[in-house]
């Protein structure tokens, strides 16, 4: 099974960057702004591009370590993909280690969403180190396909 990986440091507290991808409301401001659900443990978060996106369920959390997230609805090949994040210290930043993983194939889906995903974790370190993410929606987001 193929994965989706990226490393990469946010100059800003681990909480903040935890606050960043374990929240609707976080997640809206550097992913989709159409981003609505539960964000605990057993809860499902439904994240929309346009009428199209995929559902997760919030498999685990450690508060300021981890978050992961399942797919259990939407484009056919991310249903049973994971996603996690995972923060430490280093340097003075916190780093993240992002995965999406148990891809079956990749063929062009996959690899659109590997180049997405390397843009929308700009997008997470921007929202993080400025307070303005680029999230799907947003004038910020619109500005940058310019």
């Amino acid at each position: 099974m193929a994965a989706i990986k990226q490393l990469f440091h946010i100059s800003a507290p681990r909480h903040t960057v935890y606050e960043a991808i374990s929240t609707v409301e976080g997640i809206s401001k550097w992913w989709t702004k159409d981003t609505t659900g539960d964000g605990d443990p057993g809860g499902i978060m439904a994240f929309r591009f346009g009428n199209m996106g995929p559902d997760f369920k919030v498999t685990a959390q450690t508060e300021d370590k981890e978050v992961k997230w399942e797919c259990v609805a939407g484009f056919d090949d991310w249903i049973g993909t994971t996603i996690t994040f995972y923060l430490d210290e280093n340097e003075g930043k916190t780093r993240v280690r992002f995965s999406h993983d148990n891809w079956k194939e990749t063929g062009d889906h996959y690899a659109a969403c590997n180049f997405s995903w390397a843009r929308y974790m700009m997008s997470l370190r921007q929202l993080c180190e400025t307070g303005v993410g680029a999230a799907y929606g947003s004038e910020t987001y619109a500005k940058q396909l310019v």
